[in-house]
């Protein structure tokens, strides 16, 4: 997969974990599609070097997506807790 589909994978993903988990965040809509984008590198590395499931070239694989969306719900809940949560 190349990077630039990595990219709008991590987008949709973050968007994707945004609606999962709704909420007014600190760093706004930009913030947590941004967060989206890195959490589909890390959970993209996750799944290929625990998981054992490798990051193929296909652009609609399900584990791909779903390591790449479980990654941006893990970052959105870390920055929640580290940066707060504006719900209060």
């Amino acid at each position: 997969m190349s990077i630039i589909s990595l990219i709008i994978l991590g987008l949709l993903a973050g968007v994707i974990a945004k609606v999962l988990l709704p909420g007014r965040d600190p760093g706004g809509f930009i913030g947590t599609t941004l967060i989206g984008v890195a959490g589909a590198f890390i959970g993209g590395w996750i799944s290929a070097r625990w998981l054992d499931h490798p990051i193929t070239k296909d652009f609609y694989d399900g584990a791909t997506w779903a390591a790449a969306i479980g990654g941006s719900l893990v970052l959105l809940i870390v920055y929640r807790l580290l940066f707060g949560n504006s719900r209060d």
